[in-house]
């Protein structure tokens, strides 16, 4: 195993970091990781995928975006520095980290991408897929599947913490133009700024995830787990019901028993279940 810090630049020009973990033997098959809310790239989870996907002669890359932690700054590539982190990025902007990803494996000579986000950063993924399939982005081609990992339905989430009250105080704290502060306790999953409150709200009604995942085109791999996950059913119920949901000739959608949204202690699972299913598209793809 071959690991090496990376510096790349978002296609906005933020300055993006994290490593890539490189098989012994010559590959043009890469996996990019995307963390979610508050997390970053050097979760264990990461590095078993990795070592994993190695033994199957597929590199990894695995990237800090720019809503890695709470609150941080964040610098382009011209020194300029915006905040940045889980409680004031815009979700938006995650296209331009993930398609930064994309670009830069392309110029390390990379031809099949899959593209793998955990929680939010599941949501950034199929984001960023769908928009770049509506521009008809010509990077796509590389792009072979996608990995999403206790795939979070926004609007299920803002359902479970908004209330009258918290929505009445984020109008007036913007109103006020205090929309960089944050929310009270216990208002979002974890600390969130007005700004972003105010802006997972609005999304709420506007976002049908099947639909989303039923514009993708390439293999597509979920995986829930069953102890406190961020679903409203149980995860085998969930499941089948995402999977009867999907149309998608090429899908492997289940839950993995006895995991928790962050997979802790089943992370050896997940990744031979990942090495399998990419194994089976690139078998799919040779004949």
């Amino acid at each position: 195993m071959s690991k090496e810090i990376i510096e790349f630049c978002a296609e906005d020009g933020i300055i993006l970091n994290g490593y890539i973990n490189k098989s012994k033997i010559k590959t043009d098959k890469i996996l990019i990781e995307t963390h979610g809310m508050s997390s970053n790239c050097f979760k264990s989870r990461e590095k078993i995928i990795a070592e994993n996907l190695e033994k199957v002669n597929i590199d990894t890359i695995c990237f800090n975006n720019r809503g890695n932690g709470i609150v941080n700054f964040i610098k382009n590539k011209n020194g300029r520095r915006e905040l940045g982190g889980t409680a004031l990025e815009n979700i938006e902007d995650s296209y331009f980290d993930i398609l930064g990803a994309i670009k830069y494996a392309v110029s390390l000579g990379y031809k099949n991408i899959y593209l793998q986000g955990h929680s939010l950063g599941a949501s950034k993924v199929l984001y960023t897929y769908i928009k770049m399939k509506n521009e008809k982005n010509s990077d796509l081609k590389y792009v072979k599947g996608i990995i999403l990992l206790s795939f979070v339905d926004v609007s299920a989430v803002i359902n479970n913490f908004t209330t009258e009250k918290t929505i009445l105080y984020a109008e007036n704290k913007e109103k006020e133009n205090k929309e960089l502060e944050l929310m009270p306790y216990n208002s979002f999953l974890c600390p969130i700024s007005v700004k972003n409150y105010l802006k997972y709200v609005k999304m709420k009604d506007t976002i049908d995830p099947i639909k989303l995942l039923n514009e993708v085109d390439v293999p597509i791999f979920m995986r829930w787990g069953n102890i406190r996950e961020l679903i409203e059913q149980p995860a085998k119920e969930h499941s089948e019901l995402i999977n009867k949901k999907i149309k998608n000739d090429f899908k492997d959608i289940n839950f993995i028993d006895g995991a928790n949204h962050s997979y802790e202690g089943k992370e050896q699972i997940l990744a031979e279940e990942i090495s399998k299913f990419i194994v089976k598209i690139v078998k799919n793809e040779e004949i």
